[in-house]
């Protein structure tokens, strides 16, 4: 390429090579903070201290998703809209009574996660760890996890028991995953039943 090409190729790049520079400047540094940055502080590398404030408070940590998006309603939420959702004395009691048991276990089980996470961060933190180790830690890990989620789950699969279909229809509406029945009623729908059904008077 000829001398003279090259210094207007040049010319044109240097403004551009400059406004790069005095970019990464202004934010400290050229190159781009990782999304991790910082957590090499963490106690447990794989957790935060909110992740550990839920877990050692037997919190759902989302962990039942699954039930809960698929008109399965879990202990606690249902109790704080208990109100909203016409749950009668017995319900509340029997709501009550699955939730203690769910936060509960959900504490001992979310303790032993936290030991298996926190093994396998100690074990990277050393030397020596092998692969045959390695497997172990995770599989201890993963069980442990599936235990704490299976905590959760059951509980979402009894309290369907105690529920009516309305009211799971009023819980999921409440909680935002259905539109609003009370906007507008069907075609071919007495009004009034329908307002009552859907819980909208």
């Amino acid at each position: 390429m000829k001398p003279a090409i090259l210094a207007a190729l040049f010319a044109l790049a240097s403004p551009l090579l400059a406004q790069s520079h005095d970019h990464g400047a202004a934010h400290g540094s050229a190159v781009p903070a990782t999304p991790y940055a910082g957590f090499e502080a963490r106690e447990i590398k794989s957790l935060s201290e909110n992740d550990l404030a839920q877990l050692r408070a037997g919190k759902g940590w989302g962990l039942a998703l699954p039930a809960e998006l698929n008109g399965k309603p879990g202990p606690a939420h249902l109790l704080e809209l208990k109100d909203q959702i016409g749950l009668s004395a017995e319900q509340v009691s029997a709501i009550e009574a699955l939730f203690a048991t769910m936060q509960a276990d959900a504490i001992a089980a979310g303790e032993r996660f936290i030991q298996a996470e926190a093994a396998l961060s100690d074990a990277f933190a050393g030397e020596g760890l092998n692969e045959v180790t390695l497997r172990r830690l995770l599989a201890d890990s993963a069980e442990a996890r599936a235990d704490l989620r299976f905590v959760h789950l059951r509980q979402h699969l009894a309290t369907v028991e105690v529920l009516s279909e309305e009211q799971i229809a009023i819980y999921s509406r409440l909680r935002g995953y259905t539109s609003d029945p009370c906007a507008s009623v069907p075609e071919g729908h007495d009004a009034a039943m329908w307002r009552k059904h859907n819980g909208c008077e």
